[in-house]
C-alpha cells in the first residue's frame, strides 16, 4: 500500500483497494471507541481543539482515571493540562525523569558530561501509571522513541495530546509546510 501517494482516494466513496473490508469491518475494532470518535468528529467537525476533544472523548467512554507522561521540558503545559483535566477526572501525572536513573549506568550519551544526567524512563513512566489503574493515557512531549515505549509499556489505550519538537515549537508538521524546509532540508518542491 502507498495511500500516501495515491491521488484518487476512491475509499473515500466506498471503494476497497485490500479485499479486506468484509474482513475487518468488526474484527478487532473498539466499536465504542469508534463509535465515540465518529460522534465527535459529527458533532464539533472544526469546532473543538484537540484538549476539548480529549475530554468529550474521555467522558464519553465513560473513562474516570487518565494519566500524563509527560517531558519534564514541558512541565508547565502537563501542569495546565493537569489542572484543566483534574475538574472532570481523577488525573495521575508521571515526568520522563522518574526515578532518577543516571545515564552513565546503561551507558547513554550525556546532554551535560560534566555533571549527573538522569536517563529518560518511558517504561518507569508507563509502569507507574499502569499501578494506578489508568483507563486512557496521555503523552505530552515524550521523546522520539521514549514515546514507542511508553506506548509499548501502557495497559491502558495511549494518545498524544502534544508532539516534541524543539525546533518548530513543538508543531513538526511545521517542516512539510515551510518551503525552505521541503527545499533545503528535504530536496522536494511544494
Amino acid at each position: 500500500m502507498k495511500c500516501a501517494l495515491c491521488d484518487e482516494k476512491e475509499c473515500r466513496e466506498g471503494k476497497d483497494c485490500t479485499g479486506q473490508a468484509d474482513d475487518t469491518i468488526y474484527e478487532g475494532y473498539d466499536l465504542g471507541s469508534m463509535k465515540t470518535s465518529a460522534s465527535i468528529e459529527a458533532r464539533y467537525y472544526m469546532q473543538k481543539t484537540r484538549l476539548e476533544e480529549l475530554i468529550l472523548y474521555s467522558r464519553e467512554m465513560g473513562y474516570k482515571r487518565l494519566g500524563l507522561a509527560f517531558c519534564i521540558g514541558l512541565e508547565k503545559e502537563a501542569r495546565i493540562i493537569h489542572r484543566i483535566l483534574e475538574k472532570e477526572f481523577e488525573v495521575f501525572s508521571v515526568c520522563c525523569k522518574v526515578s532518577g536513573i543516571d545515564k552513565e549506568k546503561y551507558g547513554l550519551d550525556k546532554l551535560h558530561p560534566e555533571k549527573f544526567d538522569p536517563t529518560c524512563n518511558p517504561i518507569g513512566q508507563a509502569e507507574v501509571l499502569n499501578k494506578k489503574g489508568t483507563q486512557l493515557n496521555i503523552i505530552i512531549g515524550l521523546c522520539m522513541g521514549h514515546d514507542i515505549l511508553f506506548t509499548q509499556h501502557s495497559a491502558a489505550p495511549v494518545t498524544t495530546l502534544i508532539v516534541k519538537d524543539r525546533v518548530l515549537a513543538h508543531n513538526p508538521a511545521g517542516a512539510i509546510y515551510s518551503g525552505y524546509y521541503l527545499r533545503k532540508r528535504f530536496g522536494l518542491q511544494e
